[in-house]
């Protein structure tokens, strides 16, 4: 088999090991409560940190290069709003909104060079367009689909480690509950698409400083100049970047809930295992940019998980219910599917 064919293979290859596990590790958190998700974020981002360090000496600890932890920042700014939006509109649903912005924002960054990175090319450009374009009709598709989430009820096992003594002053009747176990269905619904797009935008910028260095890195006079070509290169500097802006975000909520933060232990293990899963969905998604390109991984990778989640909400958590519920979303598969082979097969 010729190199061409190898990488192929393994892209693709890689490519579906990161869509079952992206798809998948949020589940181990779903039957835990997890508050305003701010805690969380910072146990999931530690374990994802601990893992690219397990990667990154495998890989006999190439150059760091500080530039990729950009984008580390810019992905744990997306991360932020997960818990919120699996509390307002589901898992199932909001992989599927934030995996399609995500496709879209980064295939277009990749295919036209955005952001000073070399604009990459296909052997069937049309194809490739209409890949992307499905992405954003299948967007559209999933804003119709209705999710039903049970609100937050108060018990022992989702009272906060750390709770506030209050006294003279009426009991709160629910201390563990957060903003958003507050908010009415139609606000939910709501603030839960918002969210679930910024941070689809935020996802599909996260591998912009990796590209950009490896573009410039053939530029002799560039800073970069014979940076490494290969992407799981930089897993660690990009998950550096993770945890560094998670753990800032972590101490500025402390600071603003004036040191008496709301900590859930019963999630600290599934975060810790949702983020060992993530770093390996991720690693995997760095060879398949290596052996595909961003421009053909991108919309695959991201289109994908969407579906895988939503089976998870359809069987397991009973998320989306009704039958018009269910053909829109059978139809939302059908067309992230169409795109993501458009955009396979543009390349070859």
């Amino acid at each position: 088999m010729s190199n061409n064919g190898t990488d192929l293979t393994l892209g693709f290859i890689s490519s579906s090991v990161a869509i079952l596990l992206f798809g998948s590790n949020y589940v181990p958190l779903k039957k835990y409560d997890t508050g305003d998700g701010m805690f969380l974020q910072w146990v999931l981002c530690a374990a994802i940190w601990l893992a690219a360090l397990v990667a990154n000496l495998v890989l006999h600890c190439p150059k760091f290069w500080p530039f990729a932890m950009v984008g580390g920042c810019i992905w744990a700014t997306g991360n932020i709003a997960v818990v919120p939006v699996m509390k307002t509109i589901g898992l199932g649903l909001g992989l599927l909104i934030w995996g399609s912005l995500n496709a879209l924002t980064g295939w277009t960054s990749s295919r036209f060079g955005w952001f000073g990175m070399d604009a990459e090319e296909v052997a069937k450009p049309l194809l490739n367009y209409l890949g992307a374009g499905l992405s954003v009709v299948s967007t559209f598709i999933c804003f119709f689909i209705k999710s039903e989430i049970p609100k937050n009820t108060c018990s022992m096992d989702t009272t906060p480690l750390m709770t506030e003594h209050v006294t003279n002053k009426t009991q709160d009747p629910c201390p563990g509950s957060s903003w958003v176990d507050q908010l009415s269905p139609v606000q939910s619904r709501m603030v839960g698409c918002s969210l679930a797009v910024i941070s689809g935008i935020l996802y599909g910028s996260t591998f912009v400083p990796i590209i950009y260095i490896k573009d410039h890195s053939k530029r002799n006079d560039s800073i970069y100049a014979g940076a490494s070509q290969y992407d799981l290169d930089y897993v660690f500097a990009h998950a550096s970047g993770i945890f560094l802006m998670s753990t800032i975000y972590f101490l500025a909520y402390c600071i603003a809930m004036k040191n008496n933060p709301k900590l859930y232990p019963e999630a600290v293990l599934p975060g810790f295992l949702s983020g060992i899963l993530w770093a390996i969905a991720t690693c995997c998604w760095f060879i398949a940019n290596h052996s595909l390109s961003a421009v053909v991984s991108f919309p695959i990778i991201t289109a994908g998980p969407g579906f895988v989640a939503a089976m998870w909400g359809v069987f397991m958590f009973k998320e989306i219910q009704g039958q018009q519920n269910y053909l829109l979303m059978i139809f939302a598969f059908c067309i992230i599917l169409t795109g993501a082979l458009c955009t396979a097969f543009s390349k070859t």
